[in-house]
């Protein structure tokens, strides 16, 4: 009987989901996170008449057919681009991308990945780098005698010392957009790798070519919506018991078939 497979498919399919809901509730106070969505296709259909056959009685032209649904198949998980809230903290390399892109940094394997996680610290050597200790691009070191940094909107990075009056440029912090941000391929870490769908990194000034500006002494909270997500959980946990209930009635029906005599 077809229905236990058609069952079978959407009851994975809502399996998905709660997993990908709670994929998001486990991150609601990951920086910089963006609630990811579950999507779903359906799958062949078996043309047992196909629509515009000439009906053999009368030879008359089917407006419709029969076109039975084999099922439901997961088509992607996307990541629903949005700016989370801007938390005050107040750290001087604490920073918050106020609109799109990414910070790039620098992978022990030399490779570029990218983060919207601006909670960036200072090494040994005082290079400015993730939480993780990977380098931020373009590579910027603090010098340790310096009182205090700070860093503007459009990314440039000044110290002050306590013997000068004027402070000193150290650098500057660019931001990287995509064509398509959602075809980033994340890797965990709040790090994501270019890809072939995402198209190639654009390197530019904070606050040019569409791109978000800096906020010193702030970071960027996750966009899950609480709310939304345990909404979407009960529609999930229900959809999943409805197909169940396909199950067993298939399964019950299939039982009548065999006591036949």
């Amino acid at each position: 009987m077809r229905a236990l497979a058609i069952a079978a498919t959407g009851m994975a399919a809502q399996q998905m989901r709660v997993e990908t809901i709670s994929n998001n509730l486990a991150n609601m106070n990951t920086t910089g996170y963006n609630a990811r969505r579950a999507e779903f296709a359906d799958l062949h259909y078996q043309q047992q008449t196909r629509a515009g056959t000439i009906n053999a009685s009368d030879g008359t032209i089917l407006p419709t057919g029969v076109q039975l649904g084999l099922g439901v198949r997961p088509s992607s998980i996307t990541v629903e681009l949005a700016q989370g809230s801007l938390s005050e903290t107040g750290g001087d390399l604490d920073l918050a991308i106020d609109g799109d892109g990414y910070l790039e940094v620098t992978l022990p394997s030399g490779q570029s990945a990218y983060t919207r996680d601006g909670g960036l610290q200072r090494s040994a050597d005082g290079l400015v780098v993730t939480s993780d200790g990977y380098a931020v691009a373009p590579e910027i070191t603090i010098p340790a005698d310096a009182r205090s940094i700070s860093i503007n909107a459009e990314g440039e990075v000044y110290a002050y010392f306590s013997d000068r009056v004027e402070a000193e440029l150290l650098g500057q912090f660019t931001v990287v957009g995509f064509s398509n941000s959602k075809g980033l391929e994340a890797i965990g870490s709040n790090l994501f790798l270019e890809s072939s769908a995402s198209g190639g990194p654009n390197v530019s000034t904070p606050g040019e070519n569409g791109l978000g500006t800096l906020r010193q002494g702030y970071l960027e909270s996750s966009s899950v919506d609480a709310v939304r997500e345990v909404t979407e959980l009960i529609e999930a946990q229900r959809g999943y018991e409805l197909n169940a209930k396909v199950l067993t009635a298939a399964d019950q029906m299939l039982g009548a078939t065999t006591q036949i005599r």
